[in-house]
């Protein structure tokens, strides 16, 4: 049997995420900034928080997905598209469909100060106004791929052959990876995925290249062009990242505020139905 070529990836950028203060209860930094949309693409935005009761009130979105991961602390959420809420524990994620439009709210339990990542994934045209969505991930029910030294979780995508059940709309790898050190993980990925890692403790070498980082800091993966490809991660300490990559949707993006769509008008006609009453369908 022929032997498919595979492309090892490098990295392409590494960069410091540092949090502000936007209130006294709230801190934020973006892990990727928006407006690049071709280079991050479906990626739109990845804002890293730290927060309490407070911070945020009931907002809508429309046209997207959000993929929230909770670092520590503990996260109550509802929305009006269900009337249903839950909480959420460090290390679950919560996969929301936003779609066609929800109204929706995270919030800190009492007294907790919640740290959380949340990525924004974009919607394609004929998907962007489906039925909203909500898949709550506990940690614990992921499935794991086990190596010596290595613990893959497998919140979206594949890792080696183990699979998440994790519905996607735009194809998404999202796995979170614990690696002792001296240890070397290999993730495989299509060669036409955007990607990047999240250094959430320890420090490693990343990539062909070896470029070293440690917590704090976000890693950009280089091209791979059309073949399969892999990324090498090795742990100096003990390492936790988080691994995004996903399919480019290559169509236009117009994004204000809590809406993404393809043109001005859309985005002019959602939020004239939020304002008057119609968003939710």
């Amino acid at each position: 049997m022929e032997q498919t070529n595979v492309i090892k990836r490098d990295i392409s950028e590494v960069r410091e995420v540092t949090l502000s203060h936007m209130s006294p209860i709230h801190a934020a930094g973006p892990v990727i900034e928006p407006g690049n949309w071709a280079k991050n693409d479906p990626f739109l935005l990845m804002m890293e928080d730290q927060f309490q009761k407070g911070s945020f009130d009931i907002h809508p979105h429309r046209g997207m997905e959000t993929v929230t991961y909770v670092i520590s602390g503990q996260i109550e959420h509802y929305d009006t598209h269900s009337g249903e809420g839950g909480v959420l524990g460090p290390g679950d994620v919560q996969w929301m469909t936003a779609g066609s439009g929800v109204e929706h709210n995270e919030v800190p339990s009492e007294g907790m100060t919640a740290h959380s990542l949340q990525l924004w994934v974009n919607l394609p045209k004929v998907h962007k106004m489906t039925k909203p969505r909500y898949q709550n991930l506990k940690s614990e029910d992921m499935p794991v791929r086990q190596e010596e030294g290595a613990t893959i979780k497998v919140f979206s995508g594949s890792s080696r052959g183990v699979v998440a059940p994790t519905q996607n709309y735009v194809p998404v790898t999202m796995v979170e990876m614990l690696i002792e050190p001296g240890y070397t993980v290999t993730q495989d990925l299509p060669g036409s995925y955007n990607g990047f890692i999240y250094v959430l403790e320890g420090n490693g070498t990343f990539g062909q290249n070896n470029v070293k980082a440690s917590k704090g800091q976000v890693l950009a993966l280089s091209q791979g062009g059309s073949c399969e490809s892999e990324i090498e991660i090795t742990a100096i300490q003990t390492l936790r990242v988080l691994l995004y990559a996903g399919e480019p949707i290559q169509e236009p993006v117009v994004a204000r505020g809590p809406f993404v769509m393809n043109t001005e008008r859309e985005i002019t006609e959602a939020f004239s139905e939020y304002r008057q009453g119609t968003f939710l369908k």
